[in-house]
C-alpha cells in the first residue's frame, strides 16, 4: 500500500559528501513523518535523523554538525545531505516513514520502511 525507496548512496573519500533521497506514497495520502536510519554489519540499527512534516529535525550526536535533514512536501521526497563523512559513517541507510503529524525518533514509531541503500566512506 504505502511504497518507501531510497537512493543516492555510493562510494565516498572521507571528508567527501553524498545527498540521499526518499520517496514515500501512499495510494491516498502520503505518510508525513519521516526518518533515517542506518545499520552495519553486526550492529542494531540506529537513528540517524527525524522530520515532522512542519520541518522540526532531530539529530544523533554522531552526526550533528556534518548531517541535514530535509523534505520536499510537493515532492514528497525526504532528504539526507551527509558532508564530512567518516569511515564511521559506512552502513546501510534506511528512510522510514508513517502517518502523522509529530516528530519521531524512535525506529518503534514508524510504519514503512525502504530497502536500504549502501554507502560506503573509504579511501
Amino acid at each position: 500500500q504505502v511504497q518507501v525507496v531510497e537512493s543516492g548512496g555510493g562510494l565516498v573519500q572521507p571528508g567527501g559528501s553524498l545527498r540521499l533521497s526518499c520517496a514515500a506514497s501512499g495510494r491516498t495520502f502520503n505518510p508525513n513523518g519521516m526518518g533515517w536510519f542506518r545499520q552495519a554489519p553486526g550492529k542494531e540499527r540506529e537513528l540517524v535523523a527525524a522530520i515532522s512534516w512542519s520541518g522540526t529535525t532531530y539529530y544523533a550526536n554522531s552526526v550533528k554538525g556534518r548531517f541535514t535533514i530535509s523534505r520536499d512536501n510537493a515532492k514528497n521526497t525526504g532528504y539526507l545531505q551527509m558532508n564530512t563523512l567518516k569511515s564511521e559513517d559506512t552502513a546501510v541507510y534506511y528512510c522510514a516513514a508513517r502517518y502523522g503529524s509529530s516528530l519521531f525518533t524512535s525506529r518503534y514509531e514508524y510504519t514503512y520502511w525502504g530497502q536500504g541503500t549502501q554507502v560506503t566512506v573509504s579511501s
